[in-house]
C-alpha cells in the first residue's frame, strides 16, 4: 500500500499472502466497516475457518473489490 492507509468496503476480501515457501495464502471477506472512510479496523469472516474476529490488516494484506471476484 506504499504508506497509505487500506480502505474497504462490506463485500470486499482482504487477501494475506503466505509469508513462507509452500505456506497457503489467507482471505476473508469484510462484514463490517468500523470508519466511515473505509479504514480498519473490519469485522471479517475468515475463508479457510468461517470464524468472524475484528482484524487490524497489516502491510502484507490487499484488498480486492466484490466487484472485481
Amino acid at each position: 500500500m506504499n504508506g497509505a492507509q487500506m480502505q474497504a468496503k462490506v463485500g470486499d476480501r482482504i487477501v494475506i499472502k503466505g509469508h513462507h515457501v509452500g505456506e497457503h495464502d489467507r482471505d476473508c471477506e469484510v462484514l463490517e466497516v468500523r470508519h466511515e472512510n473505509g479504514e480498519p479496523p473490519y469485522l471479517v469472516r475468515w475463508g479457510d475457518t468461517g470464524q468472524e474476529d475484528l482484524f487490524f490488516p497489516g502491510p502484507d494484506a490487499s484488498v480486492v473489490d466484490y466487484m472485481q471476484d
